[in-house]
C-alpha cells in the first residue's frame, strides 16, 4: 500500500500547494477508492487523469438521450454548469475553484452513488471514482467567458 501512496502523493503533490480542506478530502477520497481498487484489482496502482477525463466526458444512452457528466458541469469541471433538465446552476466540480467541493466526504459518495446509478444504471468502479477524482484536481481554471 505504500507505493499506492507515494504515487498519489506525487500525483497529487502539486495540487496541495493550493490545498484547502477539501482538496485534501479530495486526495484522502481518491486514496480510499485507489485502495479498493487494487484489492479487486492489483494491476490498478494509481489514478489516471486521462481515463477520468474521459470518463468525464464519455456518453450514455439515458432514456433515449446520450448524457455524459460534461452535460451538465461542461467540458471543464473549472467552470460553472447547468442542469440539462431543470437550467438550475451547479457550482464548479474541481475542488481548486470551488471551495466546497469535497468538504463533506459521506455527501461525495452519495452523489457518486446517485449520479453513476443515474447515469450508468449501476454504481462507478472505485477505479473509475479514483481516476474522476483525479481528473477533477487537474482542473484548476476556468474556461474564458465569452
Amino acid at each position: 500500500m505504500k507505493y499506492n501512496s507515494l504515487i498519489l502523493l506525487t500525483v497529487f503533490g502539486i495540487a496541495s500547494f493550493a490545498a484547502n480542506a477539501d482538496v485534501t478530502n479530495a486526495e484522502k477520497l481518491a486514496l480510499k477508492f485507489t485502495n479498493i481498487a487494487h484489492q479487486i484489482n492489483p494491476e490498478f496502482k494509481a489514478p489516471s487523469v486521462a481515463d477520468g477525463k474521459l470518463f468525464f466526458n464519455r456518453k450514455f444512452n439515458v432514456k433515449g438521450k446520450e448524457i455524459a457528466c460534461a452535460s451538465c458541469h461542461t467540458t471543464n469541471p473549472a467552470d460553472e454548469g447547468k442542469h440539462i433538465i431543470t437550467g438550475k446552476a451547479i457550482r464548479p466540480l474541481s475542488p481548486s475553484v470551488n471551495e466546497h467541493r469535497f468538504t463533506d466526504i459521506e455527501k461525495v459518495e452519495d452523489k457518486f452513488v446517485e449520479h453513476c446509478n443515474d447515469i450508468l444504471g449501476t454504481d462507478c468502479t472505485a477505479a473509475e471514482k479514483a481516476n474522476f477524482i483525479a481528473y477533477l484536481m487537474t482542473e484548476k481554471t476556468p474556461s474564458a467567458k465569452k
